[in-house]
């Protein structure tokens, strides 16, 4: 995969971090912060211009400063001509961030955390689903899980979704501490297809914490914020059947799969592909998602 883009490096470190299309290496402002090498083996190197002295402002200021260039130019469609929260870079040997619109561009490994609720009724178990605002970017009018969110630089996964059920789903700080639980991590890579109204082709490796939340009979959530248009309580029957009518945001669908197959729903014996599917939600990615060792 590495041959068909070009890698990113940081100063002082011999692995990659992220993978950019020649589009988007070709459109870029560099500056002399970076340097392009288009021979085989193409890379795109972050330099460190303090030498040594601050190395991890150094890096964040090269990519600031390409960042406001691309916003204030208008460049890249998926910015949107927005900056946004930084984000970051995982593997990192020191304090490394990437602005979250951006990190695609970039291609650096991305972090979120997100919640299913669901409910156990005498008709069987019922997931509550949000349907996306119109006015969203990304995946507008489609449906989500629970409750989700990016992880913002410093942030822990679960403060990050304790925020985030107050803000789409209305479900207060108390609740969700005592009722959620975690459930694992999904590693995924991911491509932004024709449905992406920004870059297509671009690399979206993901890591993503998930949790499932039962809520008793009477608690529901509710939008809150300009996120969510309504939250439906769906049948399992009516999930697979918006699974397979791609009704699910990318991303939302795999957390959704992960959470049938962890309940016994999707099973080996009804799901052919069971095994590849595993394999597609725990990926081992190409790039670090901690510090190296020894540092």
């Amino acid at each position: 995969m590495a041959d068909s883009y070009y890698e990113l490096y940081l100063p002082y470190d011999d692995t990659p971090h992220g993978y950019l299309l020649e589009a988007t290496v070709n459109k870029m402002p560099w500056t002399n912060r970076f340097t392009v090498q288009h021979e085989r083996p193409r890379r795109v190197t972050v330099h460190d211009t303090s030498d040594g002295k601050d190395t991890s402002n150094a890096v964040n200021e090269a990519f600031a400063e390409v960042i406001n260039e691309c916003v204030d130019r208008k460049l890249f469609h998926l910015l949107d001509g927005k900056h946004s929260e930084p984000f970051a870079i995982l593997g990192a040997n020191y304090p490394a961030y990437v602005e979250r619109f951006a990190a695609a561009l970039f291609g650096t490994m991305q972090c979120g955390a997100s919640i299913v609720c669901y409910t156990n009724t005498p008709e069987g178990m019922k997931l509550w689903i949000p349907r996306r605002a119109a006015h969203l970017y990304t995946g507008a009018n489609m449906l989500d899980t629970t409750v989700a969110g990016g992880v913002k630089a410093g942030a822990a996964p679960l403060e990050t979704l304790i925020r985030e059920a107050d803000e789409e789903a209305s479900l207060p700080e108390d609740l969700v501490r005592r009722l959620v639980r975690a459930r694992g991590v999904l590693t995924c890579m991911q491509t932004t297809g024709p449905e992406f109204k920004g870059e297509k082709g671009l690399v979206l490796p993901d890591v993503n914490y998930v949790y499932d939340m039962e809520l008793p009979e009477g608690v529901a959530p509710k939008p809150h914020d300009e996120e969510v248009k309504d939250y439906y309580c769906m049948s399992v029957p009516d999930v697979q059947a918006a699974l397979l009518n791609r009704e699910f945001k990318e991303g939302p669908a795999l957390v959704i799969i992960d959470f049938l197959m962890r309940h016994n729903i999707i099973t080996p014996e009804t799901e052919p592909d069971y095994v590849d599917i595993s394999m597609h939600l725990h990926r081992r990615l190409p790039f670090r998602i901690a510090p190296s060792k020894g540092r």
